[in-house]
């Protein structure tokens, strides 16, 4: 019994320290979270002292929307042509005797290419000049005889058949001559052909047949191809859509606007190689690919134009006279539609919505939303909401 009563004793007493503990505990929360709440006031009081630090500017590249005259273009992929393009080939039989041009050399029409064995022909020319002096010969003899007949026959020492007879070998003798003549010719023209000489102005290319051949004038292959680059052409095709607009261009050039420039660029379009004009559309649109072919003349001065090669061509179909325009980067998709970032007096930016018409690869026509000599971000608009105080850079800042 007594051994009970010490044990409850001792359990009373756990209770107590437990108890007492506990309350200890309560108050050293109470006391720490009283202690963060006066830190935090404090805090708040001494920052609405001082002010919140201010936010640094953005730097922004920036342009003015202008106002000005601006091109319109319809573009178009095109292939690079010889304004004409020659085969020399040979017009008579014989040995290739010489080549007279280097490959890729520039000629003049009239210039010496090659040269035909001229000897067979030259003794052709020979014998037909021989037959024609024979035939003059028996000419003369004849015309003799007809005139010493037809005397005869005035005084009846002759029968008036004979002096016939002799007037119709006479005609038959000068018929004969002019046979002759033609020979001649025929003959003197061959020899000329042994003398291959360049038609036009252009640029030889690779030589296709070597000196000591065998030419015959109905072989197919030629001994060299003359193209003349100088001029040279373009041909391009453009969507059927766009061919109206073409049309109404050619209607006013027609009525003393001009030529239609063309310019002609890179494959990649970065590059301008030169200017020309348009010749003419194509006089039918093909159905299979829905485009029309054009061709344009180029002076090529400077030849970076050259046969075959691919190229952008960009035909001036009109003018958009007093345009706003801004540079391309400047428009800014967003889920309402088009914008740009406007920089205001303060130097804080506001989002502009705006209406794009033409546009070329660098520069955008802005319909609707500017009036010209605003100030807008042209760089840097990643870093940009309405009311973000801007710096403006001579030198685009690098895109974030």
């Amino acid at each position: 019994m007594g051994g009970n009563t010490s044990y409850l004793a001792d359990s009373d007493a756990w209770r107590v320290l437990v108890l007492a503990a506990w309350r200890l505990c309560r108050r050293l929360a109470a006391a720490m979270c009283l202690s963060c709440v006066a830190i935090a006031a404090h805090g708040a009081t001494q920052s609405a002292g001082q002010g919140a630090p201010p936010t640094a500017p953005v730097p922004v590249a920036t342009a003015r929307a202008e106002r000005r005259q601006v091109p319109v273009y319809a573009n178009g992929l095109g292939t690079v042509q010889a304004w004409r393009t020659v085969t020399a080939k040979a017009q008579v039989n014989g040995y290739l005797d010489r080549i007279a041009f280097r490959e890729g050399q520039d000629v003049h029409a009239g210039d010496l290419l090659a040269m035909i064995d001229p000897r067979p022909y030259a003794a052709l020319l020979a014998q037909a000049d021989a037959k024609r002096a024979a035939d003059m010969a028996t000419l003369a003899n004849d015309q003799l005889n007809f005139q010493r007949d037809s005397a005869l026959a005035r005084d009846s020492y002759a029968t008036r058949q004979q002096a016939d007879n002799d007037q119709a070998l006479v005609r038959e003798t000068q018929a004969t001559i002019q046979g002759d003549a033609a020979a001649i010719a025929q003959a003197q023209l061959n020899l000329d052909f042994c003398r291959i000489t360049a038609p036009i102005d252009g640029v030889v290319g690779y030589r296709l047949v070597d000196v000591g051949n065998l030419i015959e004038a109905s072989a197919q292959t030629p001994i060299v191809t003359i193209q003349q680059i100088q001029p040279i052409a373009v041909v391009f095709t453009l969507p059927e859509q766009q061919f109206s607009a073409v049309q109404q261009a050619q209607g006013q050039q027609r009525q003393g606007a001009g030529t239609l420039p063309v310019l002609a660029y890179t494959a990649d379009a970065k590059t301008q190689l030169d200017q020309g004009t348009l010749v003419t559309p194509n006089n039918s649109i093909d159905t299979t690919t829905g485009t029309i072919s054009l061709k344009a003349i180029f002076a090529n001065p400077q030849r970076r134009l050259w046969p075959g090669q691919y190229v952008q061509a960009r035909l001036q179909i009109g003018v958009q006279q007093d345009s706003v325009t801004v540079p391309v980067q400047a428009i800014q998709h967003g889920p309402d539609g088009l914008y740009v970032f406007l920089v205001g007096a303060d130097g804080k930016v506001a989002q502009r919505p705006v209406a794009i018409g033409y546009q070329t690869d660098s520069l955008a026509v802005v319909t609707q939303g500017l009036n010209g000599g605003e100030t807008i971000v042209t760089d840097g608009q990643s870093r940009l909401q309405s009311g973000t105080l801007v710096t403006q850079s001579a030198k685009p800042p690098a895109k974030s």
